[in-house]
């Protein structure tokens, strides 16, 4: 990897191939300042909802972070295993730190970031340290479909003695998330480390040697943050030691697993190395951002063991596989990456789970039942299957879906849980009581924020797509679509009279009968970028300018106006303050993907619209390298958006933005 005149080779670049993707680099000058590094971190999943994540100087900074967070059961059973390194490199009596770390308990910080020259991160993170004579290279890997992590070094010893590189790793053998017991212990039985009932098996080249049962307790600046618990704990109990000659470059490897006979380092790089290419190839993407959005969703494509197929993690560090969030993902994460196997396994396993008209917003662990506590889910699966229809011509598929969609037409038509269903106007009530059923869903202390109870505009906007798509996809079921399409026509009547407010040129946030009724708030523009129009062309471009005015910044849609009273510009702090300020004017990036969709259809679909939307999606490539490196957040702060808030990966966001990469370069309307 290490060529002599230019330093280590990027990632990659032995391949032969033209470098379309995009390789976020981080120099010397961006990582040697305190704390500075600590505000990137890079994500890797195993595909069964397990993951790997630490910062750009290889600490962790908040509990959910670690080398191996291993999936027990796929993909919410998750425990984090192995939270970090630490990793000192002596040459005679002198020794330094290469990891990084700050602790809680006054315990001197590891300040291996003043060695670190550069951080880069492409089909993987590797790091680049020089220290006296020697250069050392670390790359981090997961295995696909197993729970195993591989930490790979290539020391290359450039002085007169030798140097030894020690590696201890720190375990938690704790639930994603929580921290460990006090009284937790760890202890190394021969090449495995056993914590209770739950055993890992440690594979290395170097000399695994046991030590003294240790606990630390790392800081957690990013959870102290947001109000979580601002210190950890984890335990040690062995480490791994390898020597390099002076003159040498050796190759050292330790792969952490919970089977007792993982693959190899480097074969797991070599098969990283080959998904990213094979991704990058069948999503058929040419823009650089494009082809890493089409990378950055692999993450969230999981296996579930409770219903034996896919799904869509919803968001790193915190979240699980949610209905409503898969709804929105799959069009970009699946559909424009032309993943359509994936894409039909997801929507047949929502089919499966229908009940009374709705699919799951959650689905369980350990055989309990699914929550059906979302309006929206239901109706979004109608769309995607006609999106996944529309993209694949695959009749058969509709038709063993069709039953299923039309008892999801005729609940919502006649009525079903959580007071959801048509009132005699046509359009779709849904909500009562403590209920949450739109997207705006936060519960808090017994305080609803954004109770939204009534006819929310997004959610008539879809009853409306979906009544039209019932229409058009009837006939392939040897079945009339007319009901449907009367239904339709009354709707899109309705919608206009109920909700367009002429003075202000934009629509009604809901139909309550309260103030909330005339909040500008982001909903509205899915009522213009949907396939089915229930506008005038005039009245989508004056929503497209209204929520522009209000709502738009280059990383997301507020949430609310900041010139409504109740609009809350900061995300941050204890878990009550967060969610009051969740859905009251923090920015969220899945909206401004059908922003920009709608800014499109409403200019013609023309060239000059299309560049448009390009200058304005420029600083992606800067909001890519911030935070979570190659991804896209969940929220941010509402006025001047800064550092990303919450998760700091969310599937939403790539799939939602992907869909108008996509847009652009294939110069299309696509379904």
């Amino acid at each position: 990897m290490y060529n002599e005149a230019d330093g280590p080779a990027e990632p990659g670049a032995d391949r032969g191939e033209e470098k379309k993707s995009m390789v976020f680099s981080f120099d010397a000058r961006e990582l040697r300042v305190p704390g500075e590094g600590e505000e990137h971190c890079w994500l890797l999943a195993n595909g069964l909802g397990g993951y790997a994540s630490t910062s750009a100087v290889f600490s962790v900074t908040r509990c959910d972070q670690g080398l191996l967070i291993g999936s027990l059961e796929a993909p919410c059973r998750r425990i984090s295993l192995v939270h970090r390194l630490s990793e000192t490199l002596r040459v005679g009596e002198t020794e330094t730190f290469l990891s990084a770390q700050t602790f809680a308990d006054g315990a001197p910080s590891e300040e291996g970031w003043r060695h670190l020259d550069r951080f880069v991160v492409d089909a993987w993170p590797e790091w680049t340290y020089r220290w006296k004579e020697i250069r050392v290279l670390r790359r981090c890997v997961l295995e696909q479909g197993g729970n195993a992590a591989a930490v790979l070094y290539e020391v290359e010893n450039g002085g007169a003695l030798p140097c030894t590189l020690t590696a201890i790793p720190w375990f938690s053998f704790a639930p994603k998330g929580e921290i460990p017991s006090p009284d937790g212990t760890v202890r190394l039985e021969g090449k495995r480390v056993r914590c209770g009932d739950l055993v890992l098996y440690l594979c290395t080249s170097g000399a695994l040697t046991e030590r003294e049962h240790a606990v630390e307790h790392p800081a957690y600046p990013a959870d102290a943050r947001d109000g979580r618990a601002p210190e950890g704990r984890a335990f040690a109990c062995c480490q791994v030691t390898w020597t390099v000659e002076p003159g040498e470059k050796a190759s050292l490897e330790l792969v952490f697993s919970l089977e007792p006979d993982p693959p190899a380092g480097e074969e797991l790089l070599e098969r990283r190395r080959q998904r990213v290419q094979e991704l990058e190839e069948r999503a058929g993407l040419q823009d650089p951002v494009a082809r890493q959005l089409a990378r950055s969703a692999d993450v969230f494509l999981s296996r579930r063991d409770s219903t034996g197929g896919g799904t869509i993690i919803a968001g790193y560090p915190f979240f699980a596989d949610w209905g409503r969030d898969t709804m929105i993902a799959l069009p970009g994460c699946l559909l424009s990456t032309r993943r359509y196997d994936e894409a039909k396994e997801i929507l047949r396993t929502f089919l499966a789970y229908e009940k009374d008209g709705l699919v799951p917003n959650l689905f369980p662990e350990g055989g309990g039942e699914p929550r059906y506590n979302t309006a929206d889910a239901a109706l979004l699966l109608i769309l995607c299957l006609w999106r996944y229809w529309r993209r694949t011509g695959d009749r058969s598929f509709v038709r063993e879906a069709w039953p299923v969609l039309k008892r999801i037409g005729e609940a919502y038509r006649h009525g079903t849980r959580h007071a959801i269903g048509m009132e005699e106007d046509g359009l779709i009530h849904a909500g009562a009581g403590m209920d949450q059923v739109t997207w705006m869903d936060v519960c808090v202390d017994g305080i609803l924020p954004t109770p939204r109870h009534g006819k929310p505009v997004e959610l008539n906007a879809y009853w409306y797509n979906a009544l039209c798509i019932l229409g058009e996809l009837a006939p392939l079921a040897g079945e009339s679509g007319e009901n449907w399409l009367q239904l339709a026509h009354r709707v899109r009547d309705s919608f206009g009279r109920a909700f367009w407010m002429e003075e202000q040129g934009c629509l009604k946030d809901v139909i309550s009968g309260t103030s909330a009724d005339r909040q500008i708030r982001c909903n509205q523009i899915w009522a213009v970028s949907l396939p089915f129009s229930l506008l005038t062309p005039e009245q989508e471009r004056r929503v497209v300018d209204a929520v522009y005015r209000h709502l738009y910044t280059s990383r997301g849609l507020r949430t609310l106006s900041p010139e409504d009273p109740e609009f809350h510009p900061i995300y941050g702090g204890p878990q009550r303050e967060r969610d009051l300020a969740y859905h009251q004017g923090t920015v969220w990036p899945f909206p401004l993907g059908a922003w920009y969709l709608a800014y499109w259809k409403v200019h013609g679909r023309s060239h000059e619209a299309a560049e448009a939307i390009r200058t304005m999606l420029a600083p992606m490539k800067d909001i890519l390298r911030e935070g979570c490196v190659g991804q896209l957040p969940e929220i941010y702060d509402g006025l001047e958006p800064g550092p990303s808030r919450g998760c700091f990966a969310q599937a939403w966001s790539v799939g939602e933005l992907l869909r108008v990469y996509e847009a652009l370069e294939r110069g299309e309307e696509l379904p």
